[in-house]
């Protein structure tokens, strides 16, 4: 008999309770050492005693078999090893074969200490697929004794890493990473995990577990999961995630969404953070894959978004900013649709699944706090490039011709999608920073977004404000002013008050007009409340610390005494409850104002009409207007003396000051000769035309150079019969020019904007050196004009 037989028999005692005899134990690892050539027979004699041992069930000497190829492999690190592997391998294999609980765990264990040597040379023909497949289905367990079953299943665990750790960085083995792989990896893994669904993940990297918790096959498995997803790759983080989604998927776990959220917690915390907009991508693709899907999975999915976006923070978005928001703003549009026709079916069919409006609701809910979510995570720019983004989806009715349709619901469904879009806005200018008004506000944003102030609908008027709040606001003032009050003393407000910058100027400079317009239109509309004049107050006061200077806050304090007159004059047929919601308004915001220019004359005479008011007409007054049941009269007269601001007396005080008085004098009129009829319309698109005309003809610019026209009674009446004949001329004209540039021949066409633009018009060729131009006919012309006196036709110009 060989030598290396005998030194492996003597190795085993009589009795296999004794265990194994160490001294010969030694000498085998010794003769090992020293004979490397030998150590693959000494490994497939192990092996075959083993395998005759296990099948005449003498497990104790299978232990003992076990324990010395344990600690040859330990002690080897050989060339030759990779042979001796193969033969511990085999024996590994067919202990997770057998039947007998101990002996798979035996076997497992003995992989896992495998697992952790560095091998020292590489193999080529060694393959893992049997134990991740053996591993797996231990994860799975169902053993009658719930202690061996958690045993088994926790054995798995531990031989998944094992095979995890042995393959992941071995470019020789076959890839770990493979779909094949990882669909019994992962959902191993979560089986286990959801088993302990009590135990919420505790922290973004969790140090060593105490040994109590490595008794719980939650907690390995979530160590087991953070420490494979720790391993991937930039290329594998699709093949580990994809599994997850299915799982939750065949399972219906999105609906509870607690455990897809601890699921994708412990993914965004384990990966390597400039990985996490994968993930994202991932979950926003399986969203769109789920279009058709219930709702209370879909918002399932939207919530582990919106937890995933918050932990990514700025990486979650990743290259396509816009992709995201785009695919959140079409399910958006999607779940109003289902809302509103009641069917996943766009012919508009019954659907199968029953749609429950208040299931909807809660989705369209989770998708906008997502959008502001992920907007909490772009830097001021990307956030400004969303803004338009939003901005443009908004549906503007006779732009949008799809919005007619069935499937959105006609006009309902018109107004559902603005006030979505409208409040994901919101989410996206909260917490907005900027320190350039004319980047954060361009006129491609704030035009449309102004034009949906003047739309009949209450709600979507109070999304704008709160929109137009959020931008303007850089120094967190707004909740100071989340009631209207007359305030004796603004500094317990504690206001911050910063001097307006070079751009905020050029800024009011191009905008002020509009803003003030709007907000004038905005107390005419009936269907105001009190949450839209607390809004428009805290407007007010915001534009006055943030963007005021001294032209600005005239301009404001004659806005503020055109509102008394709007109140008082009551040509818009206002209710009194409006009437006096506006005469309350002027005087909280001139209330304010007065103290913020700190003129004491200007303080006294408010004060003294406030002192007036709070005698004679306090339901004129905030206190007395926004509360629950306010003391209203039946019908308001007109009012005199001195419970009015006077703008007389104003202008008188603010001159001494240093203020325009020409300009306090002037009453504030907007300019709504077309607009004033824009606040009744429903249709925004006509807004907008009108609302880029009325701007362009009544820029501040053009207001100072043109001298105000003489109105008189009997020039209102004829452009009031005018107005109508004037409209439809013009109207008519276009559409014929319309029509001949569209259906007239190339000559006719040509022949008349010849007629208009003559080819001798065109300027002369510049001086030549030599004085004179060769015509190239022998004939010499005439020095040319030079370049600073020749006059270029208008075509010409730029």
């Amino acid at each position: 008999m060989p030598r290396y037989k005998r030194l492996v028999d003597n190795i085993f005692p009589e009795d296999p309770e004794d265990g194994l005899v160490k001294a010969n134990m030694e000498k085998l690892t010794f003769y090992a050492l020293s004979a490397p050539e030998k150590l693959d027979r000494i490994g497939a004699y192990l092996s075959e005693r083993l395998s005759r041992d296990v099948a005449r069930h003498r497990y104790g000497y299978v232990c003992i078999a076990m324990e010395a190829l344990d600690q040859l492999l330990m002690a080897c690190h050989c060339q030759s090893i990779n042979l001796f592997v193969e033969s511990f391998l085999k024996m590994v294999r067919k202990l997770l074969e057998a039947d007998k609980p101990n002996l798979q765990i035996l076997g497992t264990n003995s992989f896992v200490k495998f697992a952790n040597i560095e091998e020292d040379t590489a193999s080529y023909h060694r393959s893992y697929d049997f134990f991740v497949s053996r591993f797996s289905e231990m994860c799975h367990s169902s053993y009658e004794d719930p202690d061996i079953r958690t045993k088994i299943r926790m054995a798995g665990i531990n031989g998944l890493q094992g095979v995890v750790r042995k393959t992941v960085n071995d470019d020789l083995q076959s890839n770990i990473w493979d779909p094949q792989h990882m669909d019994k990896i992962v959902p191993s893994l979560l089986f286990n995990l959801q088993s302990g669904e009590g135990t919420e993940s505790r922290s973004p990297s969790p140090l060593q577990a105490s040994e109590k918790e490595k008794e719980s096959p939650a907690e390995l498995t979530e160590r087991c999961f953070r420490e494979l997803l720790g391993r991937a790759a930039y290329g594998n983080i699709k093949n580990a995630v994809t599994p997850v989604l299915m799982h939750l998927d065949n399972h219906s776990l999105w609906e509870g969404k607690t455990f897809a959220v601890r699921c994708f917690k412990i993914i965004m915390y384990s990966i390597q953070s400039q990985h996490s907009h994968l993930v994202i991508q991932q979950l926003l693709g399986h969203l769109d894959a789920n279009s058709k899907n219930s709702a209370t999975v879909r918002a399932g999915i939207v919530e582990v978004l919106l937890e995933a976006a918050a932990i990514a923070s700025s990486g979650s978005v990743g290259p396509t900013v816009l992709e995201v928001f785009n695919t959140l703003l079409r399910q958006l549009r999607l779940s109003v649709d289902y809302e509103l026709t009641g069917s996943y079916d766009a012919s508009g069919n019954i659907g199968i699944k029953i749609i429950k409006t208040h299931e909807e609701r809660q989705l369209q809910e989770a998708v906008i706090r997502t959008i502001g979510s992920f907007a909490n995570t772009l830097p001021t720019y990307q956030r400004s490039e969303v803004m338009l983004f939003i901005m443009g989806k908004i549906p503007v009715p006779g732009v949008h011709p799809a919005l007619t349709n069935a499937g959105s619901g006609g006009c309902e469904g018109t107004r559902m999608i603005q006030i979505m879009l409208l409040k994901s806005l919101v989410q996206v200018t909260t917490g907005f920073q900027t320190t350039n008004m004319l980047t954060a506000l361009p006129n491609s944003f704030l035009e449309p977004l102004l034009s949906f102030s003047l739309m009949e609908d209450p709600e979507v008027r109070l999304l704008v404000l709160t929109i137009l709040l959020s931008v303007i606001d850089r120094h967190d003032n707004t909740p100071k002013f989340s009631s209207i009050s007359i305030i004796s003393d603004i500094s317990v407000l504690k206001l911050k008050v910063d001097k307006c910058s070079r751009q905020d100027n050029l800024f009011m400079k191009k905008h002020a007009q509009q803003l003030y317009r709007h907000i004038y239109l905005a107390c005419k509309e009936q269907s105001s409340g009190p949450q839209h004049f607390e809004t428009l107050y805290t407007l007010l006061a915001l534009i006055s610390m943030e963007l005021a200077n001294e032209e600005v806050v005239v301009d404001l304090i004659r806005l503020a005494l055109a509102l008394q007159e709007l109140a008082q004059t009551n040509e818009e047929s206002l209710s009194v409850y409006n009437r006096c919601a506006v005469h309350a308004l002027s005087a909280a915001y001139l209330n304010l104002i007065c103290q913020l220019t700190t003129v004491p004359t200007f303080c006294q005479h408010i004060h003294e009409v406030i002192e007036m008011r709070q005698k004679e007409v306090p339901f004129l007054l905030p206190e007395d207007v926004f509360i629950e049941n306010p003391k209203l009269p039946a019908s308001l007269e007109k009012l005199e003396g001195d419970v009015l601001f006077q703008q007389s007396k104003i202008t008188e005080v603010l001159g001494g000051s240093g203020y325009n008085t020409d300009r306090l004098a002037t009453p504030y009129i907007p300019q709504f000769t077309d607009e004033d009829r824009l606040s009744k319309r429903k249709s925004i698109g006509e807004t907008i035309s009108l609302q880029v005309e009325v701007e362009s003809r009544n820029s501040p610019e053009k207001e100072e150079r043109t001298p105000a026209e003489e109105i008189t009674f009997e020039t209102l009446k004829n452009a009031i019969v005018d107005s109508v004949g004037m409209e439809e001329q013009e109207r008519e004209r276009r559409r014929q020019v319309v029509e001949k540039f569209q259906k007239a021949p190339f000559e006719e066409i040509a022949a008349h904007c010849g007629a208009r633009f003559s080819l001798s018009a065109l300027p002369r060729p510049p001086p030549s050196p030599s004085g004179t131009i060769s015509s190239g006919y022998g004939q010499t012309q005439s020095r040319s004009v030079p370049v600073y006196e020749m006059k270029f036709p208008d075509l010409c110009v730029y």
